[in-house]
């Protein structure tokens, strides 16, 4: 019924960051497609951005937020580690809304989406607001070039509410973890343990930055992401010649153009604004989906397949049509 994202205000291009580690515009972009990135400022934390993302999109759809019956955040960098959707929630003003958060990192959106539609298809629940966001500049090694250049800061949201029969928009859906190959992509805790009196030590608290294998990555996304989409397109009968755009996780061009030319689909049905905004996690999807809606590119009917993909190893894909508001 409604999109809405918000990006914080600071830019910071390529050559910006070649001031700090040896990289250049040219090297990132050819590998990556990223030109720039936002990183939060003061007052730009996650449950901000949340909100501000969040509040768009109830406008769009044009509830009241008290009408809101939950609040689902995806994101794997709250403020708090006992979770910021309730902090979201009440900035919103949606007091009867339930709120809480799920990690999924990359797939987070996605796997969001998926649960925050089984609460209203369920019947429990007529109204809902998901949320994917994630501030990785906190726990990005900015002196690692091979990594601080994928990331940034940024959060989009959707609101979608019950409806029956041909009216539903979420056409299918499939969801996959492998824990197995999960040291790929890793934000470890930190390894530390002190005295805490004779004989027993006490785990410090904090994370490492950011790790991950960036072939062994790439190599998981150009396989499993166009796999699942086969396996969601033919169990519902769809064709991909029949899809008006695809909507991937914005990790790296590579993976968008690998993915669409398995499918035959043309690159300028890809939605993409991976050069802006860098790999923003939970963010990715639905702040691509908000900028698409409000500059006309997805109207009313569009049919979109979606993929998200990232940490856990977790991936997954929905088939969906964008509504609007009524």
């Amino acid at each position: 019924m409604g999109s809405g994202s918000a990006t914080p205000l600071q830019r910071i291009t390529n050559d910006q960051l070649g001031l700090r580690v040896e990289t250049n515009d040219s090297w990132i972009h050819s590998r990556t497609g990223i030109s720039e990135r936002r990183v939060s400022g003061p007052k730009e934390n996650l449950a901000e951005l949340s909100y501000q993302a969040a509040d768009l999109a109830i406008q769009m759809a044009g509830w009241d937020p008290n009408s809101i019956d939950l609040v689902l955040l995806a994101t794997s960098t709250p403020d708090d580690l006992f979770g910021s959707a309730p902090k979201v929630q009440a900035k919103l003003g949606a007091k009867e809304a339930v709120a809480f958060d799920l990690t999924a990192a990359c797939s987070g959106f996605l796997f969001a989406l998926i649960t925050a539609a089984q609460f209203l298809r369920g019947g429990s629940m007529r109204r809902a607001l998901v949320i994917g966001a994630d501030q990785l500049s906190r726990w990005v090694d900015w002196d690692d070039r091979r990594s601080c250049v994928l990331f940034g800061d940024g959060a989009g949201a959707v609101a979608l509410e019950a409806t029956t029969g041909e009216n539903d928009g979420l056409i299918g859906f499939k969801l996959k973890s492998d824990g197995d190959r999960g040291h790929c992509l890793n934000l470890h805790q930190i390894e530390e343990f002190n005295p805490l009196i004779d004989g027993v030590n006490h785990q410090r608290g904090g994370f490492s930055p950011i790790q991950m294998n960036g072939q062994e990555v790439y190599k998981f996304a150009v396989r499993e992401v166009p796999g699942i989409l086969q396996e969601l397109l033919s169990a519902n009968d769809t064709l991909p010649e029949s899809l008006d755009w695809l909507l991937l996780h914005q990790a790296n061009k590579r993976i968008l153009d690998a993915v669409a030319d398995r499918f035959a689909i043309p690159h300028e049905k890809v939605l993409s604004n991976l050069a802006k905004y860098g790999n923003t996690s939970a963010g990715t999807i639905p702040l691509m989906l908000d900028e698409a809606v409000r500059d006309g590119r997805v109207k009313p009917g569009d049919l979109i397949a979606s993929s998200g993909f990232g940490a856990g190893l977790s991936w997954g894909a929905a088939l969906f049509r964008w509504h609007g508001p009524l």
